[in-house]
């Protein structure tokens, strides 16, 4: 799997938070626990798209998780767009046409696309209701096979998933999990889960951890918790 030059690189904080003061505020206090950070719709639709690069200039990591998915040329140019706030990763959805598009659109930019492939809140259940003839395994597979195809540089996945994908995808790619939630945290609505030591025994590059970290006493404390557990 790719090397990582910091313990802390592996460990991406998920800020889903309301506003950009309350993320600054977090990451003030979790300081330099934490290297990586995670901007989804909800503080990025809100200014954090600008705070992403605020950050990046700060020398620290983001990952823009806007799961981008429409024609070609929209993904293509809006990829370009986010291209220069100088984040780390950026995930689309795992569709062939949209993955293809994303690539060329980061081409030079430095930024890495991260494919999803199927959502760590989905089950058999919620598969087989939003259409999906084939059981979770097999279309996670089958989205990593059409990732690497479109030259992607990552798999969004759930951490069971991980062997799976990684046997797909091999060893040159990054293998990206949410739904990492340390021993005895609350599970929220993930239903596909591991601790932070299992997601690493499997062979994960980078976890991403969101409340147990953000709605904690001691953010800080957590954070170093689990870049120990994963080391």
């Amino acid at each position: 799997m790719p090397e990582q030059t910091d313990p802390r690189d592996r460990l991406i904080v998920a800020l889903d938070l309301a506003e950009v003061a309350q993320a600054e505020a977090l990451v003030a206090r979790i300081g330099d626990a934490a290297t990586f950070y995670k901007i989804g719709y909800r503080l990025g639709y809100n200014g954090g798209l600008a705070f992403a690069a605020r950050l990046a200039r700060r020398g620290l990591k983001t990952f823009l998780d806007l799961k981008l998915h429409d024609i070609g040329n929209t993904v293509e140019e809006g990829v370009r767009a986010l291209g220069g706030l100088g984040a780390t990763f950026l995930t689309v959805h795992a569709y062939p046409q949209t993955m293809r598009a994303a690539v060329r659109g980061a081409a030079g930019s430095g930024l890495k696309i991260l494919a999803v492939t199927v959502l760590t809140s989905y089950d058999e259940a919620d598969a087989r209701e939003a259409g999906y003839a084939l059981p979770v395994a097999d279309l996670v597979a089958l989205r990593a096979r059409q990732a690497a195809d479109a030259g992607i540089d990552g798999i969004v996945c759930s951490a069971v998933e991980a062997a799976s994908v990684r046997s797909v995808i091999g060893p040159d790619r990054l293998i990206v999990t949410p739904g990492i939630r340390p021993a005895g945290a609350d599970l929220g609505d993930q239903k596909r889960v591991m601790t932070p030591g299992q997601a690493r025994a499997a062979g994960i590059d980078h976890v991403v951890v969101g409340r147990p970290i953000t709605a904690a006493d001691d953010p800080r404390a957590v954070a170093k918790a689990i870049v120990a557990e994963m080391a």
